[in-house]
């Protein structure tokens, strides 16, 4: 190529020296083509903008063609001849640019990129930003809901739910605002949490009785906040810290995202966030290992003195499987108990096995995940009630079919699972008299959490979502939950008589006053009256619900 530039440049050198030779002659205008090509390239900055040769220029004395001086790029270009009487004019003409199988194969593209992944439980099904800039990508989200609860507990509430709280009244269970910032490499996440989730995600959380300061306050209207760093490594590595999603059970801690409002126990009952760092390795478009250094499970800070440690993998083989892996360990995460420690696994497979954008059944895919965990030292066991104390372990499983309708306007759900936790260490405590992590880690009277207290439980739901927009969910659920002892909020509620008293580590009267004491038999002496005298909350082995959900992301 070198070679004919120089060629065609010697050529054009000796053409001048003819023209100055000869009388002058009026000069005509260019050729068409050659001029508007080269003065729309600069004016546009198109791809082939500025492509002439450098030694190449026009001029009003050479060609009328005004003054052009540009590199030459071989790979996008080809050389054509354009005479008049005076000169010849060199110009390039664009053509495609048609990269090789090589180039394909070695381009770069940003990681889980190449195929749509709206179809995924735990995902958004948003396909575009509403607003988005070089610096800042806003992001809302809106959930509210009303769930009608088939026990029609007297006080309204709802227990052993992460996500449904109050019943025959409509709720606003999140309100977030926030965003994605961005500049050179440099990296920022904000998402406030307004409504419900403010109060009862905190109240799960024993740590800030660890200490002082009142970390449950200084989060509590945070769902994410973290600063961090990409480097241009491998596809990738982010560096994160602060509070970020755990996706510990597949499903989101935003409804939006999930196939179905209420999730089975296995997400239902593990982590939702972390506090600490982690780092996102990217060493395939389709290959993430992220390994996280926390404070503990789902903790603003740590019960004990030993931080958790854990990590994803998630791997994308195809556009229609999705498999995840999340792992915890060696965190102390009772409150008050230093030396016993909990260990997780979390794993998850997603296949998307029908796909027709024709048919009025366009789209199917199913989840399925399993956990299995434990907790050891400090007088109990992974294993038999033999070895170390009574056995302290969680297993659990969960699956969920999804159909859409008609272009995705419409989407079916059809799920459920069940678990097995002796040791109660990850059921969701009943908000009993106001209990929470922290006074249940001094006592729980009526819903005990002591080792080797024994507890099952199995769920189904059935889901109808309407889709107008990718930016709006219309939901309508039914959910069924049965465990093996009584648990769910029934009839009678599970407030006591003139409010939450102050003190749920202690039973309470028959007159809504303070037993002052945590075992059974002292307490009826205190309140006077035997057994008949002390207050007992309407617990259940079986509840049934309807929850009717609007959800917006923008």
């Amino acid at each position: 190529m070198k070679q004919r530039i120089a060629e065609l440049e010697a050529q054009w050198k000796a053409s001048e020296t003819r023209a100055k030779a000869q009388p002058p002659s009026p000069t005509p205008a260019p050729s068409s083509s050659a001029y508007e090509w080269a003065t729309s390239a600069g004016r546009t900055g198109s791809p082939m903008a500025g492509a002439l040769p450098k030694f190449l220029s026009t001029s009003p004395t050479a060609a009328g063609a005004g003054a052009l001086t540009a590199p030459f790029d071989g790979k996008t270009a080809s050389l054509v001849m354009a005479r008049n009487e005076s000169s010849a004019l060199l110009v390039q003409e664009p053509t495609p640019s048609v990269p090789t199988q090589r180039e394909k194969k070695h381009a770069k593209i940003e990681p889980f990129s190449d195929h749509d992944w709206t179809w995924l439980n735990g995902n958004p099904r948003t396909e575009t930003p509403a607003f988005n800039s070089k610096f800042f990508t806003p992001e809302i989200r809106a959930d509210a809901t009303y769930t009608f609860d088939f026990n029609r507990p007297t006080d309204h509430s709802i227990g052993g739910s992460s996500e449904i709280f109050r019943s025959q009244e409509l709720q606003l269970e999140q309100l977030g605002v926030g965003g994605d910032f961005h500049y050179h490499n440099v990296r920022a996440r904000l998402m406030t949490q307004f409504g419900m989730y403010s109060v009862t995600t905190p109240r799960n959380d024993a740590s800030p009785a660890h200490g002082q300061w009142d970390l449950a306050d200084a989060y509590r209207y945070v769902s994410e906040a973290y600063g961090g760093y990409h480097f241009n490594v491998l596809d990738g590595v982010n560096v994160d810290a602060g509070i970020f999603m755990s996706y510990i059970g597949l499903f989101s801690y935003y409804n939006f995202d999930n196939w179905a409002y209420q999730p089975s126990y296995v997400s239902s009952n593990t982590p939702w966030f972390f506090n600490g760092v982690r780092v996102q390795v990217f060493l395939t478009p389709h290959l993430k290992i992220e390994p996280w250094f926390i404070n503990g499970w789902q903790s603003y800070g740590s019960a004990n003195h030993t931080p958790g440690l854990g990590g994803q993998i998630k791997w994308t083989p195809t556009g229609w499987m999705e498999i995840i892996s999340n792992n915890y360990g060696l965190g102390e995460d009772d409150l008050f108990t230093p030396g016993r420690r909990r260990i997780h696994t979390d794993d998850s497979v997603e296949v998307k096995y029908f796909d027709r954008p024709e048919e009025t059944l366009d789209r199917m895919a199913f989840s399925l995940t399993g956990d299995l965990g434990c907790e050891y030292g400090a007088g109990v066991s992974c294993y038999t009630d033999k070895r170390g104390g009574p056995k302290q372990s969680f297993a659990g499983f969960m699956a969920y079919n999804r159909f859409w309708f008609h272009k995705n306007l419409f989407g079916v759900t059809l799920g459920g699972g069940k678990i097995n936790n002796p040791g109660r260490y990850l059921v969701l405590l009943p908000p009993i008299n106001g209990e929470t992590a922290v006074t249940a880690a001094t006592n729980s009277p009526y819903f005990t959490e002591n080792p080797g207290d024994p507890f099952k439980a199995w769920d189904s739901s059935f889901t109808f979502d309407y889709m107008p927009s990718q930016y709006i969910t219309f939901r309508w659920e039914y959910d069924y939950r049965h465990a093996s002892v009584p648990y769910w909020t029934g009839r009678g509620g599970i407030t006591p008589p003139g409010g939450n008293n102050g003190s749920p580590q202690y039973f309470v009267c028959t007159s809504g006053a303070s037993s002052g004491d945590m075992a059974l038999f002292a307490a009826e002496t205190a309140c006077g009256g035997g057994i008949a005298s002390v207050w007992f909350p309407d617990l259940r082995r079986d509840e049934s619900f309807i929850d009717m959900d609007l959800l917006v992301k923008f």
